[in-house]
């Protein structure tokens, strides 16, 4: 009989030790890591300074020689492989030098950390895709309008601002906060560009109302809450979102002229913009997307998806993303953006785990130009004509730039058009990206930045 219980109590010790065991094995499988902690992509110290080279000569021959006020940084695989900054926060007076440090406002570049913030609320259950508007406000007049179409860009709501330049309806000396748009909506009631999920059409009104519903929902106030969810635990130290309580102490914008851009009506709104950050924690940004503990793969998938089909092209839109799905099977996700002299521009390459972002505060067109090109030392982006469709403000493609060559992989495609320079060498690159400081159209775009200035207040961001 004492055989049998020691038999018997060494078992159920032995099974509860087990469970004990497995117990804690599921803990640590499930507990989640530090999202502001990444791994590094192994790469030789003479790689490094190959990029760093081939990228100081491309943008220092057609970008920072040539009016840039601003910051640059390039990485791939976590390491930084290019980082630069020129100029100063008020460049009339040549005051307060540009670093590491100065904070930029992104512009609609803000809008990825808008949906990431819903896509996060998603996940946690407390929203839904296909939940309506009217659940979270039962008096918005456009009951077919959903949360995913909010993210896509497919609402049809009318932008607001456009609708509330009408000064019969708002004095223009009044500053829009976002609980306005909603209140202005509700009581005009402006026509729907078009029916809800029927096409894709930019609007800014689209993140304003995310970021209210994001504010029902927490009953916090957005910017505290995307600091509290995003920015601190990504140790995004020097990034914020812009509230009243900032006037006077952020960088100011200019004109290509050097006039400063006076702030207008629309400047208190967030949502659609008014995220103020460096390139270094746009740099943890990126990092962070590929990190599951920070927001589940299967939801960044979904926003990397395009969201509208009704005109074929290359260019589309998913999530709070913008992209380009080449034929080649190359995509690029991105954001760009502008708003007064503000024109960032941050473009992720998920193949290789390449970033490259351009902040600064003199508008200057040819950012979105250099990022795009910058594509092509990591992989074979620049294959093919990728037309213009898309928003005024944002990036633009033409078939007429010049194409630098891949680093280290060159595509076949680009190795054969280039078969008597010995593509594979950062020279060659250096060679692209000089031909193309020296072509003439750079007058040309000047004009027509000119042409565009009066414009600003409904310039899509």
């Amino acid at each position: 009989m004492r055989r049998v219980l020691v038999i018997t109590a060494w078992i159920l010790l032995t099974i509860g030790c087990k469970s004990k065991t497995q117990a804690q094995k599921e803990k640590a499988v499930i507990a989640p890591a530090n999202p502001a902690v990444f791994d590094v992509e192994q790469m030789t110290e003479a790689d490094k300074a190959r990029y760093q080279k081939t990228l100081s000569d491309f943008f220092d021959s057609a970008l920072i020689h040539r009016g840039f006020n601003g910051g640059i940084l390039v990485a791939k695989g976590g390491n930084i492989l290019y980082e630069s900054y020129h100029g100063y926060q008020n460049p009339n007076k040549k005051a307060d030098t540009i670093d590491a440090h100065t904070q930029f406002h992104l512009a609609s570049t803000s809008k990825p950390f808008t949906a990431v913030t819903v896509l996060k609320l998603i996940q946690a259950s407390r929203i839904g895709l296909q939940d309506p508007v009217t659940r979270f406000f039962p008096s918005f007049p456009y009951p077919a309008v959903t949360v995913e179409q909010l993210l896509s860009h497919r609402s049809g709501l009318p932008n607001y601002l456009s609708v509330m330049e009408d000064k019969s309806k708002w004095n223009p000396k009044q500053m829009v906060s976002n609980d306005d748009v909603l209140h202005f909506l509700e009581q005009y009631k402006p026509a729907p560009m078009f029916r809800a999920g029927s096409r894709f059409a930019y609007c800014n009104t689209n993140f304003v109302m995310l970021a209210l519903i994001v504010e029902k929902v927490t009953g916090k106030k957005f910017p505290q809450y995307v600091k509290e969810t995003i920015f601190d635990p990504l140790q995004m130290t020097h990034t914020f979102i812009y509230t009243p309580a900032d006037s006077g102490k952020v960088v100011m914008s200019y004109k290509p002229s050097g006039a400063l851009w006076v702030n207008d009506q629309f400047d208190n709104t967030y949502g659609d913009k008014n995220v103020y950050s460096t390139p270094e924690d746009m740099f943890k940004w990126d990092r962070a997307l590929y990190n599951p503990s920070f927001i589940r793969q299967s939801l960044l998938d979904s926003a990397y998806q395009p969201h509208s089909h009704e005109k074929p092209s290359i260019h589309n839109y998913g999530l709070g993303w913008r992209m380009l799905n080449l034929p080649n099977g190359k995509n690029v996700i991105y954001h760009n953006g502008k708003w007064h002299g503000f024109t960032p521009a941050f473009g992720r390459l998920i193949d290789e785990k390449a970033v490259i972002i351009i902040l600064g505060n003199k508008m200057n067109s040819n950012m979105y130009n250099m990022a795009r090109k910058a594509y092509d030392f990591f992989g074979d982006y620049m294959q093919t004509k990728v037309g213009s469709g898309e928003e005024e403000g944002e990036a633009r493609t033409s078939a007429a730039m010049a194409m630098p060559v891949s680093n280290l992989k060159p595509a076949p495609r680009a190795v054969k058009k280039t078969a008597k320079a010995a593509p594979a060498k950062p020279t060659r690159a250096r060679t692209a990206s000089k031909s193309a400081a020296k072509r003439p159209p750079a007058k040309k775009a000047a004009s027509v930045k000119k042409k565009a200035a009066p414009a600003k207040k409904k310039t899509k961001k």
